[in-house]
């Protein structure tokens, strides 16, 4: 039997969550992300806020000059975790394989567990039913052949729609008339290459395929595959050892000279770093730093290390870093872990061999929490589980700049 995937996609989801928690929401523009005073940008919102023009990853200035009377709110990334572990256990009832590609979103496997398209449609409304019943939440779902079928069925009848795609010969009949957007990995500057050859609908890449392959080259060639309605591709579930980065970072509220407080609020994001390699049971043989200046110039600095997940020696390397870098007024700055393996060998180091002649790394963490409570006035060790919580990160950090 071929293939039968279920892709799920929850409506607005983070909005959704909170609607359904505060019922006085509903109805209402809600904006997720930062608050209209504040820098940052909207993480999603709901579909009354749609209406006004307000989207994803909209700067946060222009959804509040769009929608004035809108909700905004912080996200709660804890209370959404927590909701999608929810999700999780649902989905993974009726899937051989499940592929997470967001807290809200999945591809699912049904074709050994269904046994047919029939018994894989029936899941799938099983699916949204129990969504709505155990969760209060709606969600979009397709069932489709292929991968890139099933999210366009997903998003064919959204908010809480239900569509499905049999056949490789349904999927064509769907889009052959469609605007080339509407291909998986046709993004805008794809879509203006290929407008700017004339090609503009799906039937025109079928019909000048040699063309879009030479215009593309590979991303060509699976493009014109996609507009035949082949996509052989496998759920793949996601494995933690699979991940290549883990990275940290934060945009402050006004331009950041004082290079101190760079380097302490480096500290705060290397031990989130460390917490969730710890999480995947990862190691890092390299730390990156990244830094956007006042000017939203971006630049990224790494360096290679022995493999670690040592929030105190991704610090000190990161504030190599940073001292090497240009000292300009910073907007956002972040710390990574890269090149990522479960394996772990620790080189060692005259302090580590000497510790009386020299501090452990436990030691130099714990001085340097010390050092931050005398300087700010914060009980960071004691407090340390409540700071990685949601956005208390973001609020502990802009105090510190406040008071630096």
């Amino acid at each position: 039997m071929d293939q039968i995937i279920i892709h799920v996609d929850m409506d607005a989801f983070y909005a959704s969550v909170e609607i359904r928690d505060d019922p006085s929401l509903k109805g209402k523009p809600l904006i997720i992300g930062s608050l209209p005073r504040e820098r940052g940008v909207v993480a999603t919102c709901s579909y009354e806020a749609r209406k006004f023009g307000v989207h994803s990853a909209m700067n946060i200035k222009e959804a509040y000059r769009l929608c004035p009377n809108g909700v905004f709110m912080h996200p709660n990334f804890d209370k959404y975790r927590a909701v999608s572990s929810q999700l999780h256990e649902i989905w993974n009832a009726y899937a051989s394989a499940s592929e997470y590609i967001a807290l809200d979103e999945a591809y699912l496997d049904v074709t050994e567990k269904a046994g047919s398209w029939e018994n894989a449609c029936e899941i799938a409304r099983t699916i949204k039913r129990r969504t709505g019943d155990e969760l209060g939440l709606t969600c979009s779902v397709g069932v489709a052949y292929c991968k890139s079928a099933a999210k366009t069925a997903s998003e064919e009848k959204k908010p809480d729609g239900y569509f499905e795609i049999p056949t490789q010969a349904d999927f064509v009949d769907l889009m052959i008339d469609r605007d080339i957007r509407v291909l998986y990995t046709v993004g805008a500057k794809t879509a203006e290459k290929l407008y700017g050859i004339g090609i503009r609908t799906v039937r025109d890449i079928q019909q000048r395929k040699d063309e879009v392959i030479h215009l593309l080259g590979k991303q060509g060639q699976w493009i014109t595959q996609l507009a035949f309605g082949i996509d052989e591709r496998k759920v793949s579930p996601y494995k933690p050892e699979d991940a290549k980065s883990i990275s940290r970072e934060l945009t402050f509220q006004e331009d950041v000279t004082d290079i101190e407080l760079l380097k302490d609020a480096l500290l705060l994001l290397s031990m989130s770093v460390e917490r969730r390699a710890a999480r995947v049971e990862l190691y890092g043989e390299g730390v990156t730093l990244k830094l956007t200046y006042a000017d939203m110039k971006n630049i990224t600095r790494s360096s290679m290390i022995p493999p670690t997940r040592s929030a105190i020696r991704i610090y000190e390397e990161a504030v190599k870093l940073l001292e090497r870098a240009p000292q300009r007024a910073v907007r956002l700055i972040g710390v990574g872990l890269y090149h990522m393996s479960n394996e772990s060998w620790e080189q060692l180091r005259f302090e580590d061999i000497l510790p009386s002649e020299a501090q452990t790394p436990k030691d130099r963490m714990d001085a340097a929490l010390i050092r931050l409570n005398k300087k700010y006035g914060l009980d960071f060790a004691g407090n340390l589980d409540r700071i990685f919580q949601g956005e208390t990160m973001y609020k502990t950090i802009e105090y510190m700049r406040k008071h630096s």
